[in-house]
């Protein structure tokens, strides 16, 4: 078992001990989507610690965007249940980058675009090429995307 599901498990183990109803369910639906993403396919096989983590940034964006529609219907309970299992799995993802970061780091691939001679709009693809193996799992695609275009525009 790798240490990352692992870890999940025993927190899972201690949640339940605690009596933790709210961190116990979020842990078991991980865990489920973990074990899901290792039968899929043709044959079973066990998840690395970055294929585990990416399953957590998964359901992690899943409850944002729960918790967004849940607001946007008017149900406030439901959006602040979604928005605390969104908190607890934050917590087994590494830190994501702040704004800033991110740009300075966006900057420098539309630089480096712009040396291999991709200009403007069309740039993109050339652009996110270079940044995403820099930000993994530190940042969204869709945030990337928007200042990707930002710069690019700009």
């Amino acid at each position: 078992m790798t240490t990352l599901k692992a870890k999940l498990q025993d927190d899972l183990n201690a949640a339940i001990k605690e009596r933790d109803e709210l961190r116990s369910s979020t842990l078991r639906l991980t865990l489920a989507a973990v074990t899901k993403e290792e039968v899929a396919g043709k044959t079973k096989r066990e998840l690395s610690d970055d294929e585990v983590q990416k399953v957590i940034a998964k359901e992690a964006k899943k409850r944002r965007e729960a918790a967004d529609a849940f607001t946007q219907g008017g149900r406030a309970e439901q959006a602040e249940r979604e928005r605390a299992e969104g908190e607890i799995l934050d917590a087994y993802l590494p830190k994501q980058l702040s704004d800033e970061e991110l740009e300075a780091v966006v900057a420098g691939a539309v630089e480096e675009a712009k040396a291999a001679g991709a200009e403007g709009p069309r740039a993109m693809g050339a652009v996110m090429k270079i940044v995403n193996p820099k930000v993994a799992g530190q940042a969204e695609g869709g945030r990337v995307a928007a200042v990707v275009k930002k710069l690019l525009a700009g």
